[in-house]
């Protein structure tokens, strides 16, 4: 479960007799991370446990925000979750000030979340971003809201973020727009340029269309009428012409940002490899191409049988298979004792508050890792890969829900996807080996 401060302060908590199962910082509110950001040197906020010196039940200091957020995140480790709500409730009610009022909002949707309350969820984290400055990166990590990732009241609050608005702030969307422009860093200047030619033109028709009226109406000093009319014509197609290009750019931007949020979603699912390690698709960013092959029980299974043929080739690839059974996310996954992934998932997870770079290696040096990696990979919350694979789906045209298959590059980023499953041999020669400079220009 996790709380929010800002990066600046830190809270310190009285230590109990009994020993919270997992504790976590407050996290600062300029903690998101993207894939393709380059944003370092984020500041850390740790939590500082103090002893006291006599021993005190939590219940003894619950007339303060701080003791209720406390105590609410007690009670969750042994979980009573329906007491939990009550103490973040208690301390909405004290006068908290904008930490303590973060911190007791987003427990609370933690809790709105676990018991799979995703409107009431929503609505904490909604208000947590609009008045106290909230980042979407943390709702975006936080393995204790991956049950509420997988529900359609998220995909609304992310939607919401990314055009922004004052009912949720600009904060998502700005980050958005800072790594669209370094992917299309020459959209601005088009702009500029369609609204000075645009101007231009409006300037030059201002002048034109008085020249056209008395064109018409002849006289010895009239200006010439085919002229003149030519003039009007090619200043309106060409305002015309640049309005529609302006119009197109803006759209292919909402395109773009709308797949850099799909991309930053998908680098933050998590797999089990073979040696039982779970990790963040993005600390394999790099690494491996996984391929996600997504469908019926029967289709994947085939389709894995099939790729058993071309192991070695695919290996030398890179190939990392990530088979996702539709339906499979609405069965019970994980032990049902706190949010998300299971403790030790939890725990195996990098930090929030770190930053990308920082996240790809957290776990182990990156050759170790490679060697833990056996060309197969498992998902954990199935529900959230789901839920993903088919907003991609739609995205390209594909109805929600068919066999399909999405390879995606080194960097992370998804290379190319198809319907049914794919051609093993085709791929193999599509993609080159790992040692090649094709694969090193992709990284």
């Amino acid at each position: 479960m996790a709380v929010a401060a800002p990066s600046q302060q830190l809270l310190c908590f009285s230590n109990s007799t009994t020993t919270r199962a997992r504790r976590r910082p407050w996290h600062p509110t300029n903690t998101a991370t993207f894939l393709n950001s380059s944003h370092n040197n984020k500041p850390r906020v740790s939590l500082i446990i103090c002893s006291s010196s006599t021993s005190q039940s939590p219940e003894a200091n619950a007339e303060t925000p701080e003791s209720c957020v406390n105590l609410g995140l007690s009670l969750f480790s042994k979980g009573r979750v329906k007491d939990a709500l009550v103490q973040f409730e208690t301390a909405l009610s004290l006068n908290p000030s904008p930490i303590e009022a973060q911190a007791a909002l987003y427990n609370k949707a933690c809790c709105h979340a676990y018991r799979g309350e995703g409107k009431k969820a929503a609505d904490c984290l909604r208000t947590c971003l609009r008045d106290y400055k909230l980042k979407f990166g943390t709702i975006l990590n936080d393995p204790d809201l991956a049950s509420f990732r997988a529900l359609p009241e998220y995909k609304e609050l992310q939607e919401e973020a990314r055009l922004g608005g004052e009912d949720i702030g600009y904060s998502f969307r700005r980050d958005l727009k800072l790594i669209s422009e370094v992917q299309a860093p020459f959209r601005g200047v088009r702009r500029f340029f369609y609204v000075a030619f645009s101007a231009a033109a409006g300037i030059s028709l201002l002048f034109t269309i008085p020249r056209l009226f008395r064109a018409f109406g002849g006289g010895d000093d009239a200006p010439d009428l085919l002229e003149t009319a030519q003039n009007v014509a090619i200043n309106l197609g060409g305002i015309v012409v640049l309005v529609a290009l302006f119009l197109w750019d803006n759209k292919k931007e909402e395109e773009q940002l709308a797949q850099i949020s799909r991309d930053e979603t998908l680098s933050r699912l998590p797999l089990i490899l073979s040696t039982n390690r779970i990790v963040e698709l993005a600390q394999l960013r790099d690494t491996v191409r996984p391929v996600i092959l997504a469908g019926t029980k029967e289709t994947v299974s085939l389709a894995m049988q099939k790729a058993e043929r071309f192991r070695t080739e695919l290996l030398k690839r890179g190939v990392l298979l990530v088979p996702v059974i539709w339906g499979e996310g609405r069965e019970p996954q994980i032990e049902k004792k706190g949010f998300g992934l299971p403790r030790k998932a939890a725990a195996a997870l990098p930090s929030i508050g770190e930053d990308f770079e920082k996240r790809a290696q957290s776990i182990t040096a990156k050759s170790k890792l490679k060697a833990e990696i056996r060309y197969k990979a498992e998902v954990v919350s199935p529900a959230e890969w789901e839920r993903w694979i088919r907003d991609q789906q739609k995205s390209e045209g594909v109805t929600p829900g068919e066999d399909v298959y999405i390879i995606l590059r080194l960097d992370g980023r998804v290379r190319r996807s198809g319907k049914g499953m794919p051609d093993w041999q085709q791929i193999m020669q599509e993609l080159p080996p790992m040692e090649a400079l094709l694969s090193k220009l992709e990284r």
